[in-house]
Formats: structure tokens, sequence, C-alpha cells
């Protein structure tokens, strides 16, 4: 049996649950706007909508 004769093994992300995440309701720390976030929000850490998050991580190479 040659390398792509293999059955095929689940990639990254199939060996987490396939459940959908549970998400929180937050308030973007940047715009003000409510948003949603798949963790819980730590009191007194900054927590930002999708886009502010996207505006504020570095530029991948």
């Amino acid at each position: 049996m040659g390398f792509n004769d293999r059955p095929r093994q689940g990639g990254f992300r199939s060996n987490f649950n396939s459940e959908p995440r549970e998400m929180h309701d937050a308030v973007c720390s940047e715009c003000k706007q409510k948003c949603q976030v798949p963790f819980k929000p730590t009191e007194g850490k900054p927590v930002y909508c999708k886009e502010c998050y996207a505006k504020k991580r570095p530029n991948r190479y």
C-alpha cells in the first residue's frame, strides 16, 4: 500500500469535538458594540469583536 493509498486520518480540526462552540455575550473594548466570543470574558481584560481583533493582531507573513 503506497502513501496515497492509505485511509485518510482526520486533519487537525477533526480531533476536536464537532459540536458548536459555546459563545458568550460581551461588549467590545474598542468599538463598544455587542458581540459574542468563544470564551468566557474575564473581568478586567479587554475583549474585542471580530473586526477590532483583526485590526489589532499582527500581520502574518
